[in-house]
């Protein structure tokens, strides 16, 4: 679909579809009272015969409107004016989107980017609307064997200004909001393919591809590299799969020492790690039959790191950016590691293993620790780690752990900004002590008690030389029922902190 920014008056507008907003109780916006003036109050006439009410996200689709020169006019609901915020905005831009694809509508002209919203200026209007709109579009049907019917889909869509001098700033959210988006399509494509497909070799062509198409390094660690290295945690996970582990290191470097913004001078890179555990049947522990197809989400934190810096890539940030993803299936069989087998991770500490479906901290401490060699100015890892945590937090919310609170405080900033938020959980020493072992240096469960936080707590033992935090997006990184899919989350929430820390943003 192809995307760019207008400025002009919706009445003027040639097209398909113009769409402008309705506030409740029946209150037209500027955008839809321009139309509604050149066409003899024919929207008004309409709306208070009750045919729309503004509630937010409804739409009507009118055709033929009085001295318009658009085929048609979309109306949608806003919710009440003094409500309008982001969540308000979002949904409308959404329910927008998706109205214009069902129309046939080839074209779209969308108003409601001009609707000012409370704290939030232009750029975050026009970022968050080019993301959006191409999420409402994704569609995952690759494996249908019949190509779905359907109407003629949304070829270009523009979103409006109101002033001129704002032209380059918006242009620059949108191609900002354009990139944020192919890295969350990426991170949903990748979470929706199947097991059998998405191996860990898979995720290595990927990455390898994208290294080419983007002029990064790229480096995929064997199973002899890591047996070399040490990384005995991470390949007792993969004991169990006749698919051989992989650990993909991506290098994006994007500033060079002592260039770039006041913020980012070192040259230092920051590393983003992301779980790959391909599928995961939890081992010998084995899970429950019901549901288990959907640990093919398992390595959504490999798929969101992997987005993100696509979408870094893909705007030529001044920063620089490693990626780690430690891949490898979770199976039983008969060399697959024991309840009670106790191994030493590459950073030499030993592990008992107690439950062999706790098995993503065992394969990011050994990617953690071998960051070290990177020298990085700070470390963030994404992983579906705990249920605990979606007990804790819902499907709203990623669980956020950091042994910084600066770093803390700017994540949990870039989620809000960009609406994918996460919610800081405690990392008290206190918590340390439900990870004792009378026979290794930890347990690798803390039993069932404040689940996430022992997790993280694990985690913390292997960042003890850098600034560190932990997205746990259990709950936040696919949808069950109706909707099923890999949501592409926390890609919004690490590419807005990356371009804050590029002073890239505006």
């Amino acid at each position: 679909m192809e995307f760019s920014i207008k400025r002009g008056s919706p009445e003027k507008q040639r097209g398909a579809c113009v769409v402008v907003g309705v506030f409740e109780p029946r209150k037209l916006t500027r955008g839809a009272e321009s139309i509604d003036n050149i066409a003899h109050k024919h929207l008004s006439d309409i709306i208070h015969r009750g045919d729309m009410e503004g509630k937010s996200g409804s739409t009507l689709l009118l055709h033929n409107v009085p001295s318009t020169l658009c085929e048609r006019v979309l109306l949608v609901g806003l919710g009440k004016e003094k409500e309008f915020h982001e969540k308000a905005y979002c949904a409308a831009i959404r329910s927008a989107v998706k109205a214009l694809n069902e129309t046939g509508a080839t074209d779209g002209t969308i108003f409601l980017t001009e609707n000012p919203v409370k704290k939030r200026g232009v750029s975050w209007r026009i970022r968050q609307a080019a993301m959006i709109a191409q999420e409402t579009v994704y569609r995952f049907d690759q494996f249908k064997s019949t190509a779905s019917e359907g109407i003629r889909p949304l070829r270009k869509l523009s979103f409006t200004i109101e002033r001129r001098e704002s032209l380059a700033q918006a242009e620059e959210a949108l191609a900002q909001g354009l990139a944020t988006a192919e890295g969350v399509s990426l991170a949903r494509t990748l979470g929706n393919l199947p097991g059998n497909v998405c191996t860990p070799g898979y995720l290595a062509e990927t990455a390898q591809q994208m290294a080419k198409e983007h002029a990064m390094e790229c480096q995929v660690l064997e199973r002899a590299d890591m047996e070399a290295l040490g990384m005995q945690a991470l390949l007792s996970v993969a004991r169990g799969s006749h698919i051989p582990p992989k650990m993909i290191v991506m290098q994006y470097k994007g500033m060079k020492v002592g260039k770039g913004s006041d913020k980012a001078t070192s040259g230092k890179p920051i590393v983003l790690i992301g779980k790959g555990i391909t599928f995961d049947s939890g081992g010998i522990s084995l899970k429950p039959g019901l549901e288990m197809d959907e640990m093919k989400f398992d390595m959504c934190g490999a798929a969101s790191v992997l987005g993100t810096l696509k979408a870094v890539a893909r705007m030529k940030l001044p920063i620089n950016l490693t990626v780690i993803v430690p891949t490898t299936e979770n199976m039983p069989g008969g060399s697959a590691s024991k309840p009670g087998d106790i191994v030493t991770s590459m950073s030499g500490q030993t592990i008992e293993i107690l439950n062999t479906d706790a098995e993503g901290r065992l394969i990011l401490c050994d990617a953690m620790t071998y960051a070290e060699r990177f020298n990085p100015e700070t470390v963030i890892d994404v992983a579906t780690l705990t249920g605990a945590c979606v007990i804790a937090l819902g499907h709203v919310a990623t669980g956020l752990f950091a042994n910084d609170d600066g770093l803390a405080h700017k994540l949990l900033q870039a989620g809000d900004d960009a609406q994918d938020r996460a919610w800081q959980m405690p990392l008290w020493e206190d918590y340390q002590d439900l990870l004792k072992s009378p026979f290794a240096d930890m347990a690798n469960i803390g039993g069932r008690a404040a689940g996430s936080v022992s997790a993280a707590c694990f985690l913390s033992r292997y960042c003890k030389k850098f600034a560190w935090a932990h997205l746990d997006i259990a709950g936040t990184a696919w949808k069950s029922g109706a909707d099923k899919g890999a949501t592409g989350r926390p890609v919004p929430l690490l590419v807005h902190y990356l371009l804050t820390r590029s002073g890239k943003l505006n």
